[in-house]
Formats: structure tokens, sequence, C-alpha cells
């Protein structure tokens, strides 16, 4: 029985989920989550028991001091609540952890006990693959639902992913069965360049996620971090001819490839998102990632510190190897 006392009545409440691991390429999901949880200030009201859904030898609980004494925190996850305020008041339920190590339906339906006892009228996931896509480029974000209805009312792909997944996948199918409104949200971040943080990716996310439920979602320096980031991996990239080579050629086929979509709808998007934004102020582990072919990848960096100190960006994968991706939901 879930008992959830002191969590005030939500008005339109959202549940946005990111588990870190193999679905949080770069930590762009996870690092969104907790966005949210620190700028709107959220209260942590639930955290699930460690014990039934984590192997300790995989996520090592932690050690620490606090004024003296020893404490230990457990690897798990927890949910807490922001509430939105401006014209469309919204609450927001979020639920940040790892990626469970077992027991998977048991985990989302617990996930789906909060959901239900707390009104929730939609569940959004968030995630982030590896993908071949150029650091230089806007991040393509896509939008998957298993539910054809919502599809056609929020602008989204009907999911026809194939292959092995991750918790966003089971728990949007989980959703889904439980007769609960579910989208993904999936990064593409650059495989060349995968280690953590991706501020470039969390802010594409934040931007979508935006746009999804309708609630203006401040962004503090997370713009001045993305073109930070950027200028970061262009000197990097600069460093090594032939890894500007394959930059410039990911960005011939992604230039090629979204022209048609150069108009339209998404010109439209942005020019709304920017005049939204110009006419108001915001309201106050190691392991693999996920691939675009649903394939798991070392979890070292591709940015990797050489003994000289500098970080290099690596030799651009043969062409005709093994390193094509297509997307997972």
């Amino acid at each position: 029985m879930i008992e959830l006392e002191g969590v005030p009545e939500l008005v339109d409440p959202v549940m946005v989920a990111a588990f870190e691991g193999w679905n949080d390429a770069g930590d762009a999901a996870s690092t969104a989550v907790a966005h949210l949880d620190r700028e709107w200030k959220g209260e942590v009201f639930a955290a699930l028991d460690a014990e039934d859904y984590y192997d300790f030898q995989v996520n090592r609980p932690t050690v620490f001091m606090e004024d003296g004494v020893r404490k230990i925190t457990w690897p798990t996850t927890r949910l807490s609540v922001v509430r939105v305020g401006g014209d469309k008041p919204r609450d927001l339920v979020l639920v940040r952890g790892i990626e469970p190590s077992m027991r998977w339906r048991s985990f989302c339906n617990e996930l789906l006990g909060f959901a239900h006892e707390l009104g929730v009228e939609l569940v959004v996931v968030l995630g982030a693959l590896l993908g071949d896509t150029p650091h230089t480029r806007p991040v393509p974000i896509s939008g998957t639902t298993s539910d054809a209805d919502l599809a056609r009312r929020m602008d989204l792909e009907e999911t026809k992913y194939e292959g092995p997944t991750g918790i966003v996948g089971i728990l949007q199918e989980a959703c889904t069965h439980a007769g609960v409104p579910a989208v993904s949200l999936w990064a593409a971040v650059p495989h060349y360049v995968s280690q953590p943080p991706n501020p470039k990716a969390t802010l594409a996310l934040l931007n979508r996620l935006e746009d999804l439920i309708d609630v203006r979602i401040p962004l503090g320096e997370l713009p001045e971090d993305a073109r930070a980031w950027q200028v970061g991996v262009d000197q990097l990239a600069a460093e090594d001819s032939e890894v500007a080579e394959y930059v410039q050629s990911l960005e011939e086929a992604r230039d090629t490839a979204e022209l048609p979509e150069a108009s339209g709808e998404a010109i439209a998007r942005e020019f709304e998102r920017y005049l939204r934004r110009r006419d108001g102020s915001a309201p106050g582990q190691p392991g693999g990632h996920a691939t675009a072919d649903g394939d798991t990848t070392p979890g070292t960096p591709y940015l990797r510190d050489n003994p000289s100190g500098r970080t290099r960006p690596p030799r651009p994968p043969k062409a005709g190897g093994d390193d094509e991706e297509s997307s997972e939901d």
C-alpha cells in the first residue's frame, strides 16, 4: 500500500523520469531531471527500497561524513514534487534514479502505483543515446509513444523500434499496458564525445519537454554551458585533421538529410519558443550506454586523457565499419 502523507493535492501533474546508466549517454537525461529538481526546489517524498532492485556490486553505496558522523547513501530511485507557477500552474513529479539491476516489472509497477495515487495525467521518460550526429549541429530529439492517438495529438512518432531496450522502454510499455499516457524523449549524443556532462543535449531535452507539457522551464546557466561545451569540443577536434574531416562528413550528411525540414513546422516551433522567452522571464555510474542501434558501448569516453594531460579526440571509425546506428525508443 502506497501512502503519500504530506504530499499536497497536485494540479495537472506530469511525471518526468530519467535513469542513469544505459539510457543516459553523456548523463544528459538524468542531468535534465536534476536541473528541474534544483531550479524548482523539489521536495523528496519517497524513495524505492534499494535492496529490491539494485545489485550493490554493480551500483555500490557511498560513504560520507556529516557532522563527524559516517553515513551511507544507497543507490536508489527517488521521487520529488515541484510546483510550477505562472499563468498555467502545473505540478511535476520528478523520478530520478539508476537503471535497476533486477525485478524491472516490479520496479515499474511501483512507480505506476505512485503515478496512480498522485493522479498523474502523463508520464514523460527522458533518455539519451550515442549516435552519428555532429556536435556542431542542433541535438536531434526524437519523441515517441506507443499510443497512436497520443502520437497524433502531440506530434510524436509512433514507436517502431525492435531490439534491446533499457528501463526507459520498459517503463513506457508498462504505462501503455496500464492505460497511462506515456512519451519518451531521446537525445542523440555524438559518439566521439560521449563522456559527461553534455549540457547541449540536456538543454535540447529541456526545450523539447517545455514544448511538450507547455511549462516554462528556467534554464539558468545551461545555454552558456552548452556554448562553452561546443567551443571546447571544436578546439579538441581541430587538433586532429582526421577527426575534423570526420565531423565535416557528419555535418554534410546531417544537412543533406534535414534540408527538406528547414522550413515549416521546425522553424515555427523555434520562433514560438523565442517569442515565449522574449515576452517574459521563466518562473522561479560506470558502464555502457544505449547506442542508436540498441547496442552497448564501453563506459570509457571517446575523448580521453593522454599522458601529456591534454584531452584529444580519437581517430574516427573506418569507413564501412560496424558503427552505423539507427534510432531506439
